[in-house]
């Protein structure tokens, strides 16, 4: 039997830098718009006070890959329980021969995987020159978001706001942002919008946002939870990580049923810009919206980064199940 490494968040976060999550998340969408790899697949199910997904999906690097991600989502948690809002594992495989590899925490995986996301599509879908980025949402997410934002873009400013205005002091104390309380002034002065909340109900409206913004909407991963105003998605350019996905559980979702767009009229998946098969920003005026509902791609992608460091710096506690 072969050997499997068993990885802590504090080891994940150790070898899981933005840089390497970065650059391993573009790869992995570049092999899926060259087609080189299947769409991951993803199942969820709720519970009384949260949900249960699992994602999973295969890449090829030095061999081929399979991971599954079983991530908790309860928004409660920290109020009540004293918790992280998610919580998890993931399990990767050797798809050659089926050997589980490492088992790793996912809180980290699943934070700067979405972060890197959000970096790449920034890269085809943000104005190449920002004054201000606004962040929405300073929970356990922010952080990721904007590190991974500041590899792509250079903005002067940012701005940080949460429905907890303590919670977005904080935050901004610690990365060296300002604190906003007028959510619509914030938007109108940024060019540069990541959402990362756990809204039930969309906040970003179409009125708020200005021409030539680019919005990260990175919230909606389950079909119970939305951020961005429909009629804003129906005039934006909107790029998904997975269009088939996002138009059952993201903002795309919503706007279908809200009948302010379909599923055609989504511009691109971020992997077709990634492999330049479409093109991303046009214009200085254009909104554009990415999408991003979260794939077993990207966990797969930084459980591959994760392991290989791992592997070369001896780091994890190597047993057999």
């Amino acid at each position: 039997m072969s050997e499997t490494l068993l990885l802590s968040r504090a080891e994940v976060e150790r070898l899981l830098t933005p840089e390497v999550c970065i650059a391993a998340v573009e790869g992995a969408f570049r092999q899926l718009g060259e087609g080189r790899v299947p769409a991951a697949g993803i199942l969820g199910l709720h519970g009384a006070e949260g949900s249960f997904h699992v994602k999973a999906g295969f890449l090829a690097a030095d061999r081929p890959y399979f991971a599954a991600k079983l991530n908790a989502n309860f928004p409660q948690n920290a109020a009540r329980h004293g918790l992280p809002t998610i919580q998890g594992a993931v399990m990767l495989c050797d798809a050659h021969n089926g050997a589980p590899l490492a088992i790793m925490d996912s809180i980290s995986i699943t934070a700067l995987r979405t972060a890197a996301a959000s970096a790449v599509a920034a890269k085809h879908l943000a104005p190449a020159e920002c004054d201000t980025a606004l962040i929405c949402g300073c929970g356990g997410q922010a952080r990721a978001q904007l590190a991974a934002l500041l590899r792509v873009r250079r903005p002067a400013k940012v701005l940080a706001y949460d429905q907890d205005s303590a919670r977005a002091s904080a935050f901004a104390a610690a990365v060296g942002a300002q604190a906003v309380t007028d959510l619509a002034g914030a938007m109108a002065a940024s060019r540069m919008v990541i959402t990362c909340t756990t809204a039930r109900r969309y906040f970003v409206l179409r009125e708020m946002v200005r021409p030539g913004t680019f919005i990260a909407a990175v919230g909606a991963d389950n079909e119970e939870k939305q951020e961005i105003d429909p009629r804003l998605m129906a005039e934006a350019t909107v790029v998904t990580d997975l269009t088939e996905q996002a138009a059952k559980i993201g903002d795309l979702h919503h706007a279908i049923a809200a009948g302010a767009m379909s599923q055609a009229d989504v511009h691109a998946e971020l992997a077709e810009l990634v492999a330049g098969r479409k093109q991303g920003r046009t214009s200085g005026q254009e909104i554009t919206i990415f999408d991003s509902t979260g794939t077993g791609l990207q966990d797969v992608a930084a459980a591959i980064a994760v392991y290989r460091r791992a592997v070369d710096t001896r780091t994890g506690l190597a047993f057999t199940l």
